[in-house]
């Protein structure tokens, strides 16, 4: 039976494909491979930050990006900061765990293993991790969750235990997602530059067609921490 990656590249093959642009976190290799035969351009957008092999890809700085709220909420003077993690195999998330790490070890924090807790991204895990969290001997004062989907989890969580955000606990998000402005409080996150990354990728597809060279295999745009309203001083 013929899967549907090969159904894909046979239709590829029928409409003459100058350049494919993939908005995945990874390329299986055969597949990789076969784009390579046809000599067809491939850029990945990998928003979930995992490197492709022999292939240029467009991401965003997501270390800074830890680095940055983690940097934001001690400034704000928490000092016990829960930290909810996205899947471990990604190297995205392991950048912003790295990236709260070193703002923790910049400032004299020690890092506490028990303010860490495993996600995936998603709502569910954001709630689990924000009841775990809440219900510490020692909770944490702000929660940073590595994606606005589990911020959003982490919310739900401290709504269940008749606390309110940012009053008894500040939370940040990562993404930036465009609901994240209407609910309330509005979320403070790191932005991602997605619409920048999407727009680079068409750019970076359409020179390689052309048989230009591009600067790096590798680019990753700058995020930025978006201030708004769910994080108080501790």
């Amino acid at each position: 039976q013929t899967s549907s990656a090969e159904q894909w590249l046979d239709g590829m093959r029928r409409r003459g494909t100058e350049g494919v642009i993939f908005v995945t976190s990874m390329v299986e290799p055969p597949l990789q491979a076969e784009l390579r035969r046809l000599s067809i351009p491939v850029v990945i957008v990998d928003a979930d930050g995992l490197p492709a092999r022999e292939a240029t890809t467009i991401g965003a700085t997501n270390w800074a990006g830890g680095l940055r709220a983690t940097e934001y909420l001690i400034g704000l003077g928490h000092r016990r900061i829960g930290f909810i993690a996205g899947p471990p195999q990604l190297m995205c998330s392991r950048a912003r765990m790295d990236g709260y790490r070193a703002a923790l070890e910049a400032a004299g924090v020690s890092f506490d293993e028990d303010l860490v807790c495993p996600g995936d991204f998603y709502h569910e895990a954001g709630f689990n991790g924000g009841v775990r969290l809440l219900g510490l001997p020692q909770p944490p004062t702000a929660i940073f969750a590595s994606s606005d989907q589990m911020a959003l989890g982490v919310y739900e969580a401290v709504r269940q235990a008749g606390l309110r955000v940012p009053d008894d606990i500040s939370v940040v998000g990562f993404d930036d997602l465009p609901e994240v402005r209407w609910c309330s409080p509005p979320l403070t996150t790191v932005r991602q530059p997605l619409a920048e990354m999407g727009m680079l990728a068409a750019r970076t597809v359409l020179r390689l067609a052309r048989g230009e060279q591009v600067e790096s295999p590798r680019v990753e745009l700058a995020t930025e921490l978006v201030i708004r309203d769910s994080a108080a001083p501790a």
